[in-house]
Parts: C-alpha cells; sequence; structure tokens
C-alpha cells in the first residue's frame, strides 16, 4: 500500500482542495419550439414539449394536479 513519504502542507492540500469550486453550470439555451419558452440543456429534448433540433420527438403527457 503506497504511504506518503512525507506530510503535505495545508497550502498544497488546499491548493489540490480548491479546483472543485471551478466546475460550472453548463451553458443553457431555449427551446427550438417557437411556441415554448422553456431553458433547456444543449443537445437535450426538451421536458416540456418534447422538442429537439426544431421537430418533435418525444410525446409529453400533461401532469395531473391534485
Amino acid at each position: 500500500m503506497a504511504v506518503p513519504k512525507k506530510k503535505v502542507s495545508k497550502a498544497r492540500r488546499d491548493k489540490r482542495r480548491s479546483n472543485n469550486s471551478k466546475l460550472s453550470m453548463p451553458g443553457m439555451s431555449k427551446c427550438s419550439n417557437p411556441a415554448c419558452d422553456a431553458i433547456v440543456k444543449p443537445h437535450c429534448v426538451c421536458k416540456v414539449c418534447g422538442f429537439y433540433n426544431g421537430k418533435k420527438v418525444i410525446e409529453v403527457k400533461a401532469d395531473k394536479k391534485a
């Protein structure tokens, strides 16, 4: 089993851990359906209307609210 040869300083440890804060949210875009104003991730089907690249790809069921 690998064992560290020397103690890792707090500065070095914190520099390594700080890289996770650089992760950001993916860019979002508007739905390709002109009637739908939903925000979707790029290269993904719209969950509201089922459009992708200007075409209806999936049939979306209407939600029942009680």
